[in-house]
């Protein structure tokens, strides 16, 4: 018998591409403007009459890098699950304008030295905070405007938007920046503009919304903690008295310590209040909680692969290969697009597939053929030939893509309805404070492999080449996170560390030590060293990252057609059982730990 249509279903169908455009463009939006920032770096501290480099203004050039990433790991929770009581779509137009507002307010500073960069510093987190609500809350909104048989395509294509957002900010702010740095911010103020009143006006609320109290004691101990441990990773990166990093520093141990004490007492705060921020029990929920183990240990596996590229590329690589240290960084993001072209195949391929055959073939496929790249990275010499180097970032890319976005749809597919924005909001917040976590481990490996050998050949390359030995063991004393931030800018190392020394050599000399070979090749063995340890590193979390989406079990759906107007009630118990008056079934082995008599998961 044919159907009648009423209409509401073209309607419905009309509006998921509208959704999906208009999160698309608030990801594109806000990944770019994360990353646009890594390239344009230099030319902001020109702009604002500042020297990133010099003693004491190492904490504005990390801050620079880190503010946005740690104000967004530390709201996303919260900004879910306020997008759950008061409406997704509300705090979603709301993160738009926020966003561009700071947007704005990043380009007009008319300050210098210190003082402007503690403006951009904060008008940074300003955008962080914008960008946590549209972070938070473009997933559930998906999620509540597509089907289930859909889910994988639309997130697919949103996470390539995200993925793809950071690389295009690489060759954005490469080139924008030399023209004028005040561009980079203000390049996202029309698409902001555009996109919060397309949402105001096109977006509406779909999902369910159950109005409760809001956690206070619970978001306070939470981002006081998440805040103290990532400010401790940042720091510890950070050279402290006479050694070269900041992890043995009591300032550093003491937020370390204080925010683990207070996510330890905000773990026991949400066991015992009614409304939590933070919802547990939805950990009871197979498909979600070891989705979110697999995107943990992929952002710790792979977070900090952009900084260590970037460098690998600018300090040594693309030096040795005849480009100037100045115009390093907008190749550096031009050479590692190969990424955003395996992710941009990938991505919304698997999320197809996943939406037909369930989330973990392709999740965990994804993390085995991560760690095989980051195996075959460490068998890469480091001036490698970039036929080799670009294949194997394509690589990357595809097991990127091939993992993201079916670990996506298998997270949003097993939540309740009423809980998707604190479930997406606890996905991406595991996701951002990682990739924190990343950049110190990456980091840290990195530096221990430079300070093991760089200082002894740096001073005795140095004699050799006629510098006064006082000042050869100045240079060779600096911690290696200088000679790494330097590269990182786009600054010439030895111009940059010898500084006045360079006067008493003749120009022969300084030619040569200020050139595209001396540095890159003095640096390459250690820098190779701390490199294979990184990519060790990377490669052993990609597995258990395998091992944990592995964990997750079959297709799931946590089941919506008789679930009432209420919070879910989820209680340990069986496995779900099929449910003959729902549109799901069950005949696979089950994946979920969660059962309700009204509200039930299916299993494939």
């Amino acid at each position: 018998m044919p159907r009648v249509l009423d209409g509401t279903e073209g309607r419905n169908d009309r509006y998921k591409w509208i959704a999906l455009s208009n999160t698309t463009l608030g990801m594109l939006m806000a990944t770019i403007n994360s990353s646009i920032i890594l390239i344009a770096l230099p030319d902001i501290f020109r702009g604002i009459k500042l020297q990133p480099l010099a003693p004491g203004n190492s904490s504005y050039l990390l801050w620079m890098l880190m503010g946005f990433m740690v104000c967004t790991a530390v709201l996303l929770v919260s900004f879910g699950r306020i997008g759950d009581m008061y409406g997704r779509v509300k705090m979603y137009t709301l993160g738009f304008a926020v966003f561009s507002a700071f947007s704005i307010l990043l380009s007009i500073t008319w300050m210098h030295g210190s003082s402007g960069a503690m403006w951009l510093i904060l008008m940074r987190v300003g955008q962080g905070i914008g960008g946590a609500m549209v972070f938070a809350n473009a997933a559930p909104i998906l999620t509540d405007a597509f089907p289930q048989n859909q889910r994988g395509l639309a997130l697919g294509i949103n996470s390539v938007a995200a993925i793809a957002g950071s690389f295009i900010g690489l060759v954005l702010g490469g080139l924008l920046a030399p023209v004028e740095w005040r561009l980079v911010f203000l390049v996202s103020v029309p698409v902001g503009v555009a996109g919060t009143i397309w949402a105001r006006l096109k977006l509406r609320e779909m999902g369910e919304r159950h109005v409760t109290k809001i956690d206070w004691w619970g978001n306070v101990t939470f981002a006081a903690g998440l805040v103290a441990v990532l400010v401790g990773i940042t720091y510890g990166i950070l050279p402290y008295g006479g050694h070269t990093m900041g992890w043995t520093s009591p300032k550093v141990v003491a937020e370390l310590g204080g925010g683990i004490a207070l996510l330890i007492i905000f773990m026991i705060i949400e066991r015992r209040v009614p409304n939590p921020m933070f919802n547990l029990k939805l950990f009871r929920i197979r498909a979600f909680a070891f989705g979110n183990v697999a995107t943990l240990l992929a952002s710790v596996g792979r977070g900090g692969l952009m900084f260590i590229l970037i460098i690998w590329l600018q300090g040594v690589w693309l030096p040795l290969h005849g480009y100037s240290f100045v115009n390093t960084p907008l190749w550096a993001g031009i050479y590692m697009l190969p990424l955003t072209v395996g992710f941009l195949i990938a991505g919304p391929i698997s999320g197809v597939l996943s939406d037909r055959f369930g989330a973990r073939p392709f999740a965990t496929g994804g993390m085995v053929l991560a760690a095989l790249s980051f195996g075959l990275l460490e068998l890469l010499p480091v001036d490698f030939s970039y036929v080799f180097f670009g294949l194997l970032l394509l690589l990357m890319g595809l097991s990127m893509g091939i993992f993201s976005s079916p670990n996506l749809a298998g997270v949003m597919n097993s939540l309740p309805p009423n809980q998707r924005g604190a479930g997406a909001g606890m996905l991406t917040t595991f996701q951002n404070s990682s990739m924190v976590l990343s950049i110190g481990v990456f980091f840290t490996l990195i530096i221990l492999g430079l300070s093991n050998t760089l200082p002894h050949a740096l001073e005795s390359g140095l004699i050799a080449q006629g510098v006064p030995s006082a000042a050869a063991h100045r240079a060779a004393a600096l911690p290696p996170v200088s000679s790494l931030f330097a590269a990182f800018l786009g600054y010439n190392p030895m111009k940059t560390i010898l500084g006045p020394s360079l006067a008493h050599l003749s120009a022969a000399r300084v030619h040569f030590l200020t050139g595209r070979r001396f540095f890159p090749s003095l640096i390459s063995s250690p820098f190779h060293h701390g490199l294979v340890e990184a990519f060790s590193f990377a490669l052993v979390a990609c597995l258990v990252a395998a091992g944990a989406s592995w964990m997750r079990g079959g297709k799931y759906h946590y089941e919506e057609a008789l679930l009432p107007n209420r919070e879910i009630e989820t209680t340990a118990g069986a496995d779900p059982q099929p449910d003959t008056h729902a549109n799901g079934h069950a005949n696979g082995r089950p994946g979920a730990d969660v059962g309700s008599t009204m509200a039930r998961g299916h299993h494939r």
